[in-house]
């Protein structure tokens, strides 16, 4: 239910799914002889994503050689802040250098949240109504955009404009993904449009 005043917006069409891939971290190169690579982290919850038994998606780049559709964590350990990690399918350092660049997805249900309270999942954020602090539909979140520095929450305005927000609590004091909605605290320029002089 929208605040009062505020005007309606296109809701996507949300999907029923039990269950929703997410990006956990990418192979990177072979650490030692035994099958043992490293991770390019891509979760904030990598100790429990490659938990041993953990059994992970594969996405292999375009070219590459890879029949590997799945991998089975066998082990993993942190070494100088990285992680490293041996697969089941992946016995040797041959192997290893040969599943360079494939992109690992963990498979969770759609209704999961992370741990942190504070932290969320890309796919629950989508869909979700965005509101100023006065309680005015600004739009609708499309997606996040994964940056070096900081996340940016994408927004599609109610006229179809395109916008980014820096995904940080000055900007987005809240997100109630129970509630369907998101607020940002919007300056001009930001979501709504700059006013013509």
């Amino acid at each position: 239910m929208s605040p009062s005043g505020a005007t309606p917006v296109r809701h996507f069409e949300r999907e029923i799914v039990d269950s929703t891939d997410v990006v956990v971290g990418r192979i990177g190169k072979a650490h030692g002889l035994r099958g043992d690579v490293t991770i390019n982290v891509r979760t904030d919850e990598p100790d429990r994503r490659f938990a041993p038994g953990s059994v992970l998606g594969v996405e292999a780049p375009s070219g590459s050689a890879s029949t590997l559709r799945t991998v089975t964590v066998a082990s993993s350990r942190w070494h100088s802040s990285v992680l490293l990690v041996r697969f089941e399918e992946v016995p040797d350092r041959t192997a290893a250098e040969a599943a360079r660049g494939l992109l690992l997805h963990a498979s969770i249900p759609a209704d999961e949240s992370p741990e942190d309270p504070d932290e969320f999942y890309d796919h629950q954020l989508v869909g979700l109504t965005a509101y100023d602090l006065e309680g005015v539909v600004l739009g609708e979140v499309t997606g996040l955009v994964h940056g070096g520095a900081q996340d940016l929450l994408a927004i599609r305005t109610p006229d179809r404009r395109d916008t980014l927000v820096p995904f940080v609590k000055a900007l987005v004091p809240e997100v109630d993904v129970a509630g369907g909605r998101v607020v940002v605290a919007d300056r001009p320029g930001l979501v709504a449009p700059l006013e013509d002089d």
